[in-house]
C-alpha cells in the first residue's frame, strides 16, 4: 500500500493552532445559546462540529498541496460535499414534528452555521469568520429579544391596541 508522506509533528505551527483553536472556541460559543435554551445540541456538539469541519478543511488543503492536486485534477472544494453530508445527518436527527409543530429547526440550522464557520477557520478566511460570527451572535441574541418583545405578544394576541 502506498501512502502519502506523513507530516512531521514539528510542523504544528501557530497558523494550524489558530485555525483549529479558533474553530473550537467559536463552536463552543455558538453552542452556548442552544445550551442555555436546553437544546439537545449544545456547546459540545457545536464545538465538535465546528472543530471537525476545520480539521477536515486543513487536512484537505494540506493533502491537495502535498499530493500535487493541480497536476492530478484534485478538487479540495469537495470538503463542502462531505461536510454537507455529515451535518445533514445530524441536523435531520434533531428536527422533530410533534402535534403539527416543528421543533429544533433553528438548532439544525445553527449546526450548519457551525460547520461553515469551521470550514472558514480551516481555510484561514478570517474576514469571513469574523462576519459570520458577528451575524450569528446578532441573529441568535438580538433577534431573540425582538421576538420576545414584539413578535410573540402579537402572535398570542397580548398586545394592547393603541
Amino acid at each position: 500500500m502506498e501512502l502519502n508522506a506523513g507530516t512531521p509533528l514539528h510542523w504544528i505551527d501557530t497558523d494550524v493552532l489558530l485555525r483549529l483553536g479558533l474553530a473550537a472556541l467559536l463552536g463552543l460559543a455558538l453552542g452556548l445559546d442552544r445550551e442555555l435554551k436546553g437544546n439537545a445540541a449544545g456547546m459540545r456538539t457545536h464545538g465538535l462540529i465546528c472543530f471537525s469541519a476545520s480539521v477536515m478543511t486543513v487536512c484537505s488543503i494540506a493533502l491537495y498541496h502535498q499530493l500535487g492536486g493541480q497536476e492530478h485534477g484534485m478538487d479540495p472544494l469537495r470538503i463542502f460535499e462531505g461536510a454537507g453530508a455529515f451535518v445533514g445527518i445530524i441536523a435531520a436527527g434533531l428536527i422533530v414534528i410533534s402535534k403539527g409543530e416543528v421543533h429544533n429547526l433553528t438548532t439544525a440550522a445553527h449546526i450548519w452555521l457551525a460547520t461553515v464557520i469551521g470550514i472558514a477557520c480551516g481555510a484561514g478566511q478570517w474576514p469571513l469568520v469574523l462576519v459570520a460570527a458577528i451575524v450569528a451572535v446578532i441573529m441568535m441574541t438580538v433577534l431573540r429579544v425582538v421576538e420576545k418583545r414584539w413578535i410573540e405578544p402579537h402572535a398570542k394576541g397580548q398586545v394592547e391596541e393603541s
